[in-house]
């Protein structure tokens, strides 16, 4: 209620008048009637007048409804300079419309600018004519002002629009912001002979756009909104040919001193005017420019600093204009955030209907309703053409049902009826074998029902399964998404002054993120010749001034001396892997069953697979890749590996038609703990080295394919520094056909290994279960070996900065 008050008092404070004239510069807009009126007077080169005309079929394209005002105000202002101009401002206008009502040349807006040249010339070809002042000087003349008039319809309709308070465009582009600029420019020439207590208004406006621009812009702004100023103020009277220079030394000169502010871009106007006046006019003509530039500087100064500030944003290269870009990146990644999100929430939905859906435990009443319709079905087959059925099932009901019910039970439970409950019911019904017999045919259906009844829930649990970790992984990138950049000041100021320090040039400095274990840097330095300082001084910078390992995991040089480099840092992760692999095809050939795979996934986690796809040859070996491709595409969308084992299953399970299927050995190790899982789908046990200990790790899965659903069996071990991970295909484990306990026979290969070589432990696996097969390879053979190693830089740490307590 009080905001309400309030903002209806505001109101009433204003006069009627006041908002009168106020409604009517809104919705007239009355800006473009005081510009047709100033560009009526503009006069250059002495006599010619291009920029009304050109203005008039710039506002006639975009705003016909205006065009008549604009008509008149330009022949206004034309008054005001000479009879001559309105008379040929007059003819030109005659000649245009001429040409407009004929529909000559007005299917598109591209011929306009022909239809501007000869309407000027002529206007000025007749007017010459008409004073008989014809002569080539005049010729000369009339061709650049039907040239200026051609020009600068191209540049003011691209520049009027600007002037529409309602522009939805967030920011101007180069060429708008020039053409601009001329706009003003040229409405500036209109005000030439104006003066205000001996003051002329053309110096005082021109000076106080370039302080605003200087201050919105920066040097690069101001000097080139002044060279352009200058020069086309000074085609309006050449003795003002000075205050092209002036305009572009104040601000070059306003914008190096933007950072002061205000007082420091008058400044710079200050120092410009007394530079230059002096220089060029001396001392005796000083005193006007000065006056000129202080009224400049009040009107600056009394320009409210918020409207500079909304007038920046439209101004390339301000930060106004950056925060404006900003906010509408960060709308657009919100409202990207939020559409994930809501997909997030639909399959999470999706995933808890489906979850409802399964029957966990069958409660009494639907076990009550199962039954009824089970004995149902006997009796149908049985009681109907009893002539005992109205005793049983009338007079005995509860009798009936219960021995029955009992029957069904021993039967499901036992696979037969006990000796006891058979002697009762032949004494309660005279056909009881038959009935006997009726329950055990109609329980086959029944058994059959409550299967078909469990797959189809472990159907449903396994969707709910796959649409929630699509959910998972779709809020996690929402939320990756929506995650700003955070600011790390302190930080920043510690590696900048570390590596300035040491004489480096940081060109640009970006951090994204120094949350332990997920250190992201970018850098790009000024070097003239690189040799490898990332590594060998930044990184081990970086690394003491964060507390943690980070190494250069991507790098671009320049191959120009004295040129940029490019680097990005990242946490080094605790324990890294080292591999070796060695195999070999059944008889010697080139082309495996076996496929194998490892891949670095996301959260520091490296997965290591082998694939057998049963039988051999080419098409075993597509089996096994196609299940390798699917994990590997799976697992990096960052899905849980027991998920995605398990759509893998399920979408082969679905395809095959044939009697194919493919083992998977998957151990995901975690970089950062040393952990691992094991997931062994049909797979032979794997075996850890930790020095003269071996373990083996082993789990009874059916391969990918048998079964529909399965529930896969995770083992998890905890891995130290050193130890060895050996990974092997059946082709290996069961080889030597002479001995009875491969699992034992191959812990003890492992055992008395003498090297810890990855590579080396691979080769001589494989060539100790060749030598062992007489020579012969029966079968596809695969051995995977992974050592892991606690992860040591090559440089040490470079204490270049310490923080001051």
């Amino acid at each position: 209620m009080t905001e309400v008050y309030a903002e209806k008092s505001k109101y009433q404070l204003k006069p009627k008048w006041l908002k009168g004239c106020y409604q009517f510069i809104k919705h007239q807009d009355i800006s473009l009637y005081l510009i047709s009126f100033l560009l009526g007077r503009a006069v250059i080169l002495g006599e010619l007048i291009p920029f009304s005309l050109a203005y008039f079929a710039s506002v006639w394209v975009l705003k016909k409804e205006r065009a008549r005002l604009v008509f008149l105000f330009s022949l206004l202002g034309a008054v005001t300079v000479s009879f001559s101009s309105l008379v040929v401002l007059s003819i030109s206008y005659l000649c245009f419309g001429f040409f407009i009502s004929l529909g000559l040349f007005v299917h598109s807006n591209k011929h306009l600018p022909y239809i501007l040249a000869t309407s000027t010339l002529l206007s000025r070809l007749v007017f010459t004519s008409l004073t008989n002042q014809f002569s080539n000087y005049a010729i000369l003349m009339a061709l650049t002002e039907a040239l200026l008039a051609g020009v600068l319809f191209l540049i003011f309709i691209q520049s009027t629009p600007l002037l529409n308070p309602k522009r939805y465009k967030p920011v101007l582009k180069n060429e708008e912001m020039i053409s601009f600029v001329i706009l003003v420019a040229s409405v500036l020439c209109g005000l030439t002979g104006m003066q205000l207590g001996g003051v002329s208004l053309e110096q005082v406006f021109s000076r106080y756009i370039i302080l605003i621009l200087a201050l919105m812009g920066g040097p690069t702004i101001g000097a080139t909104v002044g060279v352009i100023l200058g020069l086309i103020l000074s085609l309006v009277n050449e003795t003002t040919l000075a205050q092209l220079s002036l305009l572009a030394f104040s601000g070059l000169l306003g914008g190096l001193m933007k950072d002061g502010g205000k007082l420091g871009v008058s400044a710079g106007l200050i120092i410009g005017t007394f530079l230059l006046g002096i220089y060029g006019q001396g001392a005796s003509s000083i005193l006007s420019s000065v006056l000129a530039s202080i009224v400049a500087i009040i009107v600056f100064w009394l320009t409210p600093s918020h409207v500079i500030k909304a007038l920046a944003r439209y101004i390339p290269g301000t930060n106004e204009q950056f925060e404006e870009q900003q906010q509408y990146l960060q709308k657009l990644r919100d409202a990207t955030a939020n559409r994930i999100e809501q997909f997030s929430d639909v399959f999470e939905a999706l995933s808890k209907t489906f979850i409802g859906k399964v029957v966990e435990e069958v409660d009494q009443v639907q076990e009550q309703r199962e039954m009824d319709d089970f004995l149902s079905h006997v009796t149908e087959q049985t009681c109907q053409t009893c002539f005992k059925k109205s005793w049983c099932w009338s007079e005995r009901f509860d009798d009936t049902y219960q021995h029955m019910a009992k029957m069904k039970q021993e039967l499901m439970k036992n696979g037969k009826v006990s000796q006891i409950t058979e002697a009762k019911f032949n004494q309660h019904c005279m056909k009881a074998n038959k009935v006997e017999a009726a329950i055990k045919d109609q329980l086959s259906y029944y058994k059959a029902n409550q299967q078909l009844k469990r797959q189809v829930g472990e159907s449903r649990r396994f969707v709910a399964d796959q649409l929630l970790g699509v959910s998972e992984v779709m809020d996690n990138f929402a939320k990756e998404i929506v995650h700003e950049r955070e600011h790390h000041d302190i930080q920043e100021q510690q590696i900048v002054t570390a590596l300035t320090s040491i004489g480096m040039e940081i060109e640009q400095l970006d951090i994204y993120s120094l949350r332990k274990g997920e250190i992201d840097i970018e850098m790009t330095l000024s070097v003239y010749e690189y040799h490898d300082e990332g590594n060998k001084v930044i990184a081990p910078i970086l690394s003491d001034i964060l507390k943690e390992n980070v190494v250069v995991v991507e790098e671009e040089i320049s191959p120009m001396p004295n040129g940029y480099c490019f680097l990005i840092f990242r946490s080094a992760k605790k324990f890294q892997l080292e591999i070796g692999v060695a195999h070999a095809a059944q008889g010697g050939g080139f082309i495996s069953g076996d496929s194998y795979s490892t891949m670095e996934l996301v959260a520091g986690k490296y997965a290591l697979a082998i694939s057998d796809g049963m039988g051999n040859g080419k098409r075993a070996r597509q089996e096994s890749m196609q299940t390798l491709h699917l994990l590997q595409q799976i697992l990096q969308s960052g899905i849980d590996e027991q998920v995605a084992i398990k759509s893998i299953n399920s979408v082969l399970s679905l395809r095959m038609t044939d009697e194919i299927f493919s083992t998977l050995d998957l151990a995901m190790v975690d970089l950062q703990t040393a952990t691992v899982q094991f997931l062994k789908i049909g797979s032979t046990p794997s075996f850890i080295k930790r020095g003269h200990v071996v373990f083996s790790v082993e789990s009874s899965n059916l391969p990918i394919g048998i079964v529909k659903e399965f529930d896969v069996e995770v083992v998890d071990r905890q891995l130290e520094h050193g130890d060895i991970l050996i990974m092997t295909s059946d082709g290996i484990f069961e080889a030597p056909k002479l001995i009875e306990n491969q699992d034992i026979w191959l812990k003890r290969m492992v055992k008395q290994l003498e090297t810890n070589d990855p590579q080396e432990i691979a080769d001589l696996l494989l060539e100790e279960v060749v030598r062992l097969s007489a020579g012969k390879i029966e079968d596809d053979m695969t051995v995977l070996v992974a050592k892991i190693k606690r992860y040591q830089s090559k440089w040490a740490t470079v204490p270049y900065y310490k923080v001051s307590e």
